[in-house]
């Protein structure tokens, strides 16, 4: 709540700010992200581009925007993407023009992406939040990969030597801001949600 005499300003009057989370799997990272789009007016979830095929309760424009692979690929030629990748054999993207009339509306707009992605990001919007969420250890990781019960040890295994991989290049690649430990789940949301919040009202104050 406000106090008396000073008001928030509305999110189409403040400035746009891109953010970036990463993590490796079994971190937390896409509970923190919806927290922070749900709790943070004005905050919206990047939406992809990608090549794989629209099932029925696929929302146009809302979970993607579906393009063929000769689109695709054209975009990347004409530098359109902020970052792509491949996965399982379909292609995702992020659009730079829709991530741009965001920012011009004064939208808090963010990315849920890999550390390579999460670079590339940084390379062309350097000017973005970058956050990058760690496990307490990486025992605690592993073993909150095993508790999901989703997947065979073999596969585990696979997730877990990635992600020590991902956290190794995220802590010397230099394009995070912000290494948050979630501990416990509860208290890095709210971790989390201050934190963003804090930034983009002292970008918005810096602008005023």
């Amino acid at each position: 709540m406000s106090s008396p005499g000073h008001s928030t300003p509305s999110p189409a009057a403040r400035v746009g700010m891109l953010l970036v989370i990463s993590g490796p799997s079994g971190v937390g990272k896409t509970t923190i992200t919806r927290a922070i789009e749900k709790q943070i007016p004005g905050a919206v979830f990047s939406v992809s581009a990608t090549t794989r095929p629209r099932t029925d309760i696929d929302r146009e424009g809302v979970d993607y925007f579906f393009i063929s692979d000769e689109r695709f690929d054209d975009m990347i030629r004409a530098g359109e993407f902020l970052e792509y990748a491949g996965v399982f054999g379909k292609r995702y993207g992020t659009p730079k023009r829709w991530v741009e009339d965001q920012l011009a509306a004064g939208k808090l707009v963010i990315l849920e992406i890999d550390v390579q992605g999460a670079i590339n990001v940084h390379k062309q919007r350097p000017d973005a939040m970058m956050l990058f969420i760690l496990p307490p250890s990486e025992d605690e990781l592993l073993s909150r990969l095993r508790n999901r019960k989703r997947e065979d040890e073999t596969v585990i295994q696979r997730r877990f030597g990635e992600a020590r991989r991902e956290m190794e290049i995220a802590r010397t690649c230099g394009a995070y801001d912000v290494f948050l430990v979630n501990r416990d789940l509860p208290a890095a949301v709210v971790h989390a949600v201050a934190l963003v919040r804090a930034e983009w009202d002292r970008r918005g104050a810096s602008f005023s």
